[in-house]
């Protein structure tokens, strides 16, 4: 395992004496800041003139006056009546949605106020299997903030309806559950075999309440009928794939938590959060979360405190808000008595604030540690390297050509054709099954105003198999195509265009330079995020791979494109649990009935 440059704190049993002596006076704190508003997240309150003291890494004392912790050599510091916040959680994200590895994800968001991460890797999994999550894992580590890591549980995602390049099953979730710093199971997306009672659903659940520990979930269907209620049953406690007010209501009253998430595209706290505002649902049970934000958002607009501000923009109180995105990720994962609130025994993750509202953060502290403060981050996170095995995943047979990507009309059929489309809907992960009449041109089907070409080309095995269909919603106006291996779950590589020749270009570009995304316009490259990590992570630093994401927003746009972080959408047209109509290796796959469709009615 790598050496840990960030220690954590002895458990709070060890450590209790000692917690005791500075509580009482009787030994000086490490650190004591003074005059603060602390958020009490336990009892909803706001308390002025506060004053902590923090002793190896773990809070010692919160109460109104800790002039009896101050020692010699007791660091001081004043709040001057700013507040006091717990450390932010996020309950529910995959680091490799951030395009970086988990140390520079760390970097990214801890300025933002985020001191506990929740992560389920099950990207690299699809690609490296269980190497990819261990690498993950000690990563995790050895960071300076608390990051869980998940047992991803569906690799694939759903069998016999895609292949990735890696299959993992119950014997591999018993294993893992050994290890140091796996919380859980992560998301179960496979709830048909949940309600079915699969082995491999029933086994790997098993495996993870018999080491009491929490079982994720992903009910990705809008129809709450008896298979939701035998998914509940089957053991999952969470969900995060609700888009409506009655989702969040249906799976708090089940016992679940209901994971509320703004990501850089999925916005579904603004309608759940009504079970709240408007229905007066205990808020104890719902959970704030990101699922997928990629490097641009992350670096300019924020993580959890962004996810936070928008609630409170949704009507929730501020203390409620915070309550959320803090104790109750805490106690979901049985991790109350750690994190998510400052009280006496629990790490030292906190915040200075100075509005509670904007959530506008000035210091942000891990373990009793400053860690980042308005000049930015006040320690150095050392690069973290990944083995040469991690890289070089790209593995097509040959370069590709514009032929590869031309779609013959049925023999016998005249212009027009009707073809099945995937229907993007923005803001959200769900996408619709539509019907589209395209015209035909000497046999081949061409498009027509806002459908574009699609295509997931294998690149695990270099099978060379191209699968293609049609997708709409893209806007796009000129000769143009992005190609991405970051195809969730199993992440091929799709390559979405206008343009069969710039298809081919930005395909065969990806495989040059090992797997990430690529956008070309009019035969021209326009960006690149190279991602030579699985295909699925840079090893640049997060301000760099930044800024080459929002060329690449630039680009799209410049090309039609207005929707929301496109790129987001366009990595998940191949995501074969989530409604309504997918692409997979197999083909074009109805996420309605988990049944392979022709591409033409």
């Amino acid at each position: 395992m790598t050496k840990l440059p960030f220690l954590k704190p002895a458990p709070w049993a060890d450590m209790a004496p000692q917690l005791v002596d500075v509580a009482t006076g009787r030994k000086p704190a490490d650190l004591v800041v003074r005059a603060g508003k602390w958020v009490n997240v336990y009892s909803g309150e706001i308390i002025p003139d506060t004053d902590i003291a923090i002793s190896g890494g773990r809070f010692a004392y919160c109460g109104p006056d800790a002039s009896h912790c101050i020692g010699p050599d007791t660091t001081v510091i004043s709040a001057n009546g700013k507040y006091l916040v717990p450390g932010l959680c996020d309950a529910h994200m995959h680091v490799e949605s951030g395009m970086v590895t988990v140390t520079e994800f760390c970097r990214a968001v801890i300025p933002h106020g985020t001191t506990s991460m929740f992560i389920d890797p099950h990207e690299i999994a699809n690609v490296l299997g269980m190497d990819g999550v261990r690498l993950m894992h000690d990563e995790a580590m050895a960071m300076p903030i608390n990051v869980h890591v998940q047992m991803p549980s569906c690799v694939p995602s759903a069998p016999g309806l895609e292949n990735a390049a890696a299959s993992l099953g119950p014997d591999d979730i018993k294993e893992a559950m050994t290890w140091p710093n796996i919380i859980g199971l992560g998301e179960v997306m496979d709830f048909p075999g949940v309600a079915a009672n699969t082995p491999r659903m029933t086994g790997e659940v098993a495996a993870t309440m018999n080491a009491n520990k929490t079982v994720g979930g992903h009910y990705a269907s809008p129809v709450l009928d008896k298979n939701f209620h035998g998914y509940v049953a089957g053991g999952p406690a969470d969900d995060h794939e609700g888009t409506r007010k009655e989702d969040a209501m249906a799976r708090v009253r089940q016992g679940m938590r209901a994971m509320l998430r703004l990501g850089s595209a999925w916005y579904d706290v603004e309608a759940q959060v009504k079970a709240i505002t408007e229905d007066g649902l205990d808020p104890r049970n719902f959970i704030l979360c990101t699922d997928d934000s990629h490097s641009g958002t992350l670096v300019n607009d924020g993580h959890m405190n962004r996810v936070v501000r928008h609630a409170i923009d949704c009507g929730v109180a501020p203390v409620t808000a915070i309550q959320m995105a803090t104790l109750n990720t805490a106690q979901h994962f049985g991790l109350e008595r750690e994190l998510g609130s400052i009280a006496p025994g629990r790490l030292a993750d906190f915040l200075i604030v100075d509005d509670l509202e904007k959530l506008t953060i000035d210091e942000v502290y891990g373990r009793g540690v400053k860690l980042s403060d308005t000049s930015g981050m006040a320690i150095d996170l050392p690069i973290y390297d990944y083995p040469e095995t991690t890289k070089n995943t790209v593995n097509m047979k040959r370069d590709l050509h514009p032929s590869d990507f031309a779609v013959a009309a049925p023999k016998g059929k005249e212009s027009p054709v009707r073809a099945r489309v995937i229907g993007v809907v923005e803001n959200q992960a769900p996408t619709i099954a539509q019907e589209r009449e395209l015209p035909v041109r000497d046999g081949k089907v061409e498009l027509l105003h806002d459908v574009c070409h699609i295509a997931l080309v294998e690149r695990h095995r270099a099978t060379g198999n191209v699968v293609n269909a049609f997708v709409e919603g893209f806007g796009y106006n000129k000769p143009c195509a992005m190609a991405s291996t970051v195809a969730h779950d199993s992440h091929h590589m799709i390559v979405v265009g206008t343009s069969k020749k710039d298809m081919a270009l930005a395909a065969n570009r990806l495989r040059e330079v090992g797997g990430g995304v690529c956008f070309f316009a009019e035969s021209e490259e326009k960006a690149l995020i190279e991602m030579p990590i699985a295909g699925l992570m840079s090893d640049e630093n997060s301000k760099i791979v930044a800024q080459k994401a929002d060329k690449l927003v630039a680009a799209m746009a410049k090309c039609g494109c207005t929707l929301n972080n496109a790129y987001m959408q366009h990595s998940l047209l191949a995501l074969v649990v989530i409604p309504e109509l997918r692409i997979s290796d197999i083909g074009l796959v109805d996420v309605r009935t988990f049944e392979k469709v022709d591409l033409f009615v």
